[in-house]
This record gives structure tokens, sequence and C-alpha cells, in this order.
């Protein structure tokens, strides 16, 4: 009898060991991360902008605008970023953050004559590492990616960017 457990318990083992595992295959990728292609919006108009608060570190106001939220299936949200600053200029960007690593690239710029222009560096950028991405720290941390999941829908980003402190601005 004892020959016959013995043989049962090897089958047994050289089966699991040829088994995947139950949970590894099912929910995570061995697929490397693609990034998609980044389409840009039209340029900010005023009526679309949403303010948000960034802190009390800066005295700039900061926007984004509603209708160039984007949500990719890379899980980078993208949208354009207007920062006025207390003397009036104005610095608009279209960027993404990649909710899942908390980063940030840059797209393009705007330029005075509302249309954009490609940045000399364009790469994924850690946003804790850099001091001055105020905006860019709130938007993922507390509004876009609280949780480093993009939101399920372009209405649930507008709706978390709404829920903080902001104002539309009308100028």
């Amino acid at each position: 009898m004892k020959p016959l457990i013995l043989s049962a318990i090897v089958g047994i083992l050289a089966l699991s060991a040829c088994a995947k595992p139950p949970f590894k295959d099912e929910f995570e990728s061995d697929k490397p991360w693609v990034e998609q292609a980044a389409q840009f919006p039209s340029y900010p108009a005023p009526e679309n902008l949403l303010e948000f608060n960034a802190g009390e570190a800066s005295s700039n106001r900061y926007f984004v605008d509603t209708t160039s939220i984007g949500i990719g299936e890379d899980g980078v949200v993208r949208f354009a970023l207007v920062i006025k600053s207390s003397a009036g200029a104005n610095n608009v960007s279209y960027e993404g953050i990649r909710c899942a690593t908390n980063e940030r690239k840059l797209y393009a710029l705007g330029r005075d004559d509302k249309t954009w222009a490609q940045p000399r560096v364009a790469e994924w950028q850690q946003i804790d590492l850099v001091r001055q991405f105020y905006a860019q720290r709130e938007l993922s941390r507390n509004i876009f990616c609280p949780y480093r999941q993009a939101p399920g829908s372009i209405e649930e980003a507008i709706q978390a960017l709404k829920r903080g402190i902001h104002r539309e601005l009308h100028r």
C-alpha cells in the first residue's frame, strides 16, 4: 500500500510543478507598457478652463482645459494645463500623467499665436523629484490618480477636478 501512496504523491507533485500559478497569468500582464501616441487638442479657450488649488507654495493660478482631458488605454491622463502668474503671464502646456508610476510627460508647449510647439525634452519624469511640479503633483495625488489609477472616464476626471477648490475662468 505504501508504494501506491508514494507514487500518487509523486504524481501530484509532478502535475503541480507543471501547472501555472493561478493568479499571475490572470491578473498580471507580462507585456511591457506601451505608450499611446498623443493627439494634441485644440488650444485652450478661457471658457473651458477650470481652476484648481495646487497648494500654498506658489502664488500662481492653475487651470485645466476640461475639453482637452483624455484617458488613454495606456493609463495616461492627458490634459492642457494653463498656469497664470501673479503678473498675468500665461504658461500653456499639453501634458500627461501616468497614474501607475506617478510620472509626468510634457508633450507640447503653447505659443502666443495659440499653436502647439514640441518641447526639446519629452520624456517621463518622476513628479515627486521635481520641486516645481506643484500642479502635476496635486493633479496626480489628489485629483486624477489618488490611488495610482486613472479615472474610469473623462466625466469622472472632470468631477474629480471640480471637487477640488476651483473656479471657472471667464475672462
